[in-house]
């Protein structure tokens, strides 16, 4: 309990205190595939799955997604950089991962979060880009997994990871997914997460060139 409400003034009182600077110094602009449909305001328990552009992403989602508090699956290597840094992330609630042990506990972690109708942040590529990777990297099957199991629809976002530059932070949000509406009985959970995991991808592939094409016609 007292560790809830440490994470609920945490949380708060980072974003209170970082809204202004984040507004002034990445000017954010905001898309969406159908504002109706989904817009900024999250409504019981939701999965966001945004296209992964820099460690600043969790920063552009915090401010995105302003009334809720997501969880963030975050990598073990981001725990282990620093002692302040760890505290700032369990601080957080972020839910850690680690990636090198094929563990997946941590699916059951984020599972007790939306059975409770929180927010998981997840990205589902797991990892930056390297240089001269392209983008987006292939997406793990963890995000489509914790949507059957939880019942959480998949809020797939695009950015266009300009942060803190002469160019303004856009941010496209697309249409809830609902996975268990796209799970074809007659194949195997297997090939339904892969199927599943697919058309994710392409929805967020769709969504960034839709954000390109809106960002230059406003340029």
């Amino acid at each position: 309990m007292w560790r809830a409400i440490w994470r609920a003034i945490f949380h708060w009182f980072v974003k209170l205190t970082g809204v202004l600077p984040y507004w002034i110094a990445c000017r954010p602009k905001f898309y969406y595939e159908d504002k109706k449909a989904q817009s900024r305001k999250l409504k019981g328990k939701a999965i966001i799955a945004p296209l992964h552009t820099s460690v600043w992403d969790v920063g552009t989602m915090m401010m995105t997604f302003f009334w809720r508090n997501p969880r963030c699956v975050v990598a073990e290597l981001m725990f282990e950089k620093n002692p302040f840094l760890s505290f700032f992330l369990r601080s957080m609630g972020s839910i850690k991962v680690d990636r090198n042990a094929n563990d997946f506990r941590f699916l059951d972690s984020c599972k007790k979060i939306l059975d409770k109708n929180g927010v998981v942040e997840i990205y589902p590529e797991s990892r930056l880009p390297r240089k001269g990777e392209e983008s987006p990297l292939p997406f793990k099957p963890s995000t489509v997994y914790l949507a059957l199991k939880s019942g959480a629809p998949i809020i797939p976002v695009a950015t266009n990871g300009k942060l803190f530059s002469k160019k303004r932070t856009c941010v496209m949000i697309g249409k809830p997914i609902d996975a268990a509406a796209l799970y074809d009985e007659s194949l195997s959970e297997k090939e339904n997460v892969n199927n599943i995991t697919k058309y994710l991808r392409d929805k967020i592939i769709e969504l960034q060139y839709e954000l390109e094409r809106k960002s230059e016609k406003k340029a």
